[in-house]
C-alpha cells in the first residue's frame, strides 16, 4: 500500500516506469508540438505535456520527452497523494495518477472520485473514472477508452507472488 499525504518520491520513481508505458498507450507520443483540439488548442508535446516552454513548431527529442514525462508523473502523483487520506495500492496509484495527469490535480482533488476514495469506497471511486469521458460536454471515444483502461487498472488487485523455497 502507498501511504497517503506524504512525499512518495521513491514510490513515484518505481511507478514511473510502469506509468511511462501506460501513459504512452493512453496519450501517444508526439515529439512535434501540436495544438490539442480536446484541450482548447493548448500547445502539447510528447505524452501530453503542456506548459509555457511548449511552443508550436518545436520538436522535442526522445530524451526530453522521457525526462518531462517523469517530472509530470512526479508532479501529478505527489499532487494526487496530497489529497488522499486512505492507503491505496500500486494499481490504484498508477491508474489515478494517469487520470490526474489528464484532468489536472485541482480537478482530481476536488472530485467525487477522491471524496469516495477518502471514505474507503475503493470500487465506487474507481467506477467514477468512467464519468470523466467528455470534452466540451461531449463524450469523446478516446477519452472513454482511456477511462475504461484506467478503471480496469484501478480495480485490478495487486498480486503478490509466492516465494519458491
Amino acid at each position: 500500500m502507498i501511504a497517503p499525504s506524504k512525499s512518495a518520491k521513491a514510490g513515484v520513481v518505481v511507478a514511473s516506469l510502469a506509468l511511462m508505458s501506460f501513459l504512452g498507450l493512453l496519450e501517444g507520443n508526439n515529439p512535434a508540438v501540436y495544438a490539442d483540439k480536446l484541450a482548447y488548442n493548448v500547445p502539447t508535446v510528447c505524452n501530453g505535456h503542456t506548459g509555457p516552454e511548449v511552443k508550436v513548431g518545436d520538436v522535442w527529442t526522445k530524451a526530453q520527452c522521457d525526462a518531462i514525462l517523469i517530472q509530470d508523473i512526479e508532479k501529478h502523483g505527489e499532487g494526487l497523494l496530497s489529497c488522499i487520506t486512505v492507503p491505496i495500492n500500486q494499481n490504484q496509484y498508477e491508474a489515478l495518477t494517469a487520470w490526474s495527469f489528464n484532468v489536472g490535480v485541482g480537478a482530481a482533488c476536488g472530485s467525487t472520485l477522491v471524496k469516495l476514495l477518502n471514505q474507503a469506497q475503493y470500487a465506487s471511486a474507481c467506477n467514477q473514472l468512467l464519468r470523466w469521458d467528455r470534452a466540451g460536454g461531449v463524450v469523446v471515444r478516446g477519452l472513454h477508452n482511456r477511462r475504461v483502461a484506467e478503471r480496469e487498472l484501478c480495480l485490478k488487485p495487486v498480486l503478490v507472488e509466492k516465494a519458491i523455497a
